[in-house]
């Protein structure tokens, strides 16, 4: 029972996440990337300040120094890193070819579960997997071009890959700090790890922020590029993190993996209903392969609870 409760929580984080698709859709190309995150960090720490209670705040003068430094390589790669390769990656290379690249992510993540937590596989999780990843690249190939391909162009897929990279050890990451809060007797709540991973991450951006002058350009942010913000923090960030943290500790890194197709479902169902984009046969072919196969990951994890 507990692990089909931590599917729900990925499958909501992950589906938080593929919003930001939307939201960077109204601030791309008007803010700079690092004063996007910056901001965006900052919305998602205020916003969960008032939800943290004393008791829960206390553990972290009793943390290891190892915890430490796992939450400082989640802010890094996760946040930091992941959103830097990304949004510098899309100057250089098509987003198709970019939703592609990042559906490398479960393969990843499923290959550093295997090396660093030593997780097995069962039939029934391994036909899931390959599902994942077949759906994934039915969502996004329809629209590969081949056209005006170059060492640029060859450089951004490069760091769209390095993003993918940077996500699946963020997802590693999580789930050995989890193991390790859980082995040591502690457990940091998902809401103060949240706000821990977020500070940091805020504050390494805050310096190359400064250089995308961006109080003049915040201050000419309309209405929609604020709320575009705020979203990005409160949702793809403060809740999607603390879904993600919350359903790591309950569930195999293995199971997070596939889950993550989500993200480019998501994106996909909502720039059709959102913005006005079209879907072809292959998009949602490739959403009922999705859609079942994470079916089946949740029966392989209610079959190894019993």
């Amino acid at each position: 029972m507990q692990r089909i409760k931590g599917g729900i929580f990925l499958l909501g984080a992950f589906f938080l996440a593929g919003t930001a698709v939307i939201a960077a859709r109204y601030v791309t190309g008007k803010l700079g990337p690092y004063t996007i995150t910056s901001v965006s960090l900052f919305f998602a720490i205020i916003f969960l300040l008032p939800f943290v209670k004393w008791k829960s705040l206390r553990i972290i003068f009793y943390l290891r120094g190892k915890v430490w430094f796992y939450l400082l390589f989640q802010a890094i790669c996760g946040v930091f890193l992941y959103r830097m390769f990304l949004l510098f990656g899309l100057l250089h290379t098509s987003s198709a070819e970019a939703g592609i690249l990042t559906g490398t992510t479960p393969a990843i993540t499923v290959i550093l579960s295997k090396f660093f937590l030593k997780e097995k596989l069962s039939s029934i999780k391994t036909v899931g997997i390959i599902g994942t990843l077949i759906g994934v690249f039915l969502i996004q190939n329809i629209f590969i071009s081949t056209d005006n391909f170059s060492i640029a162009h060859l450089i951004g897929n490069f760091l769209i890959i390095c993003a993918a990279a940077c996500e699946s050890l963020f997802n590693t990451c999580s789930k050995i700090t989890a193991v390790k809060n859980q082995s040591g007797g502690s457990s940091l709540s998902p809401i103060v790890q949240t706000i821990l991973v977020s500070l940091m991450a805020m504050v390494l951006c805050l310096i190359p922020a400064g250089f995308e002058n961006p109080v003049f350009l915040l201050y000419q942010a309309d209405e929609v590029e604020w709320i575009a913000l705020i979203w990005y923090g409160v949702f793809v960030t403060a809740l999607a993190y603390i879904f993600w943290y919350a359903g790591i500790r309950l569930c195999a890194l293995s199971t997070a993996a596939a889950f993550s197709g989500m993200v480019p479902f998501t994106a996909m169902l909502l720039s059709v209903l959102i913005l006005n984009e079209t879907a072809t046969f292959q998009q949602w072919l490739g959403c009922i392969f999705l859609i079942v196969s994470m079916g089946l990951i949740g029966l392989a994890e209610k079959t190894s609870s019993l």
